[in-house]
């Protein structure tokens, strides 16, 4: 209860107040603002390290993307060649041949031939983008991981 309840006969003169110091107020936000002011830099700070972490992990990605888009393109230039290659030879020596069961040999050779080597050229290219999309999202899977183990340890 209030000091005037537990005294009926005082009056509002006569009843005491807690001395209110302004210089005590505002040293406290004073110091409250310092604190906010401490912590945002603290945070810009860290927001400002992941979005350059960020950049840099998007900037690998890019240059890998590009690396492997250009080996990829070779690649097939090279698968594309080869059988054209092949079919050529074919052609030749379809040309050169004295029989129809000559032929008919050399068209089997070939066939047998090229599917072999459509196999190979087909698994060749699977292993090469599974290793492209590893080397591609690398840098990505790393930054997200920091980020997390970041966030955990805040």
């Amino acid at each position: 209860m209030s000091k005037i309840a537990d005294k009926p006969n005082q009056t509002a003169e006569n009843v005491e107040y807690s001395a209110f110091d302004p210089s005590k107020a505002t040293d406290q936000v004073y110091a409250a603002a310092e604190k906010g002011v401490e912590q945002s830099k603290e945070v810009l700070a860290k927001f400002q390290a992941g979005a350059e972490e960020t950049q840099k992990a998007l900037k690998a990605t890019f240059e890998t993307a590009i690396s492997v888009g250009n080996e990829l393109c070779l690649t097939t230039i090279a698968a594309l060649r080869a059988n054209t290659e092949a079919d050529f030879s074919l052609l030749q020596a379809l040309a050169g041949a004295k029989s129809l069961s000559e032929a008919i040999e050399l068209q089997t050779t070939f066939l047998r031939k090229r599917v072999e080597m459509g196999v190979k050229q087909a698994n060749d290219l699977w292993a090469f983008t599974t290793k492209a999309v590893i080397d591609i999202s690398q840098p990505v899977k790393g930054a997200v991981e920091k980020t997390l183990r970041d966030l955990k340890a805040a």
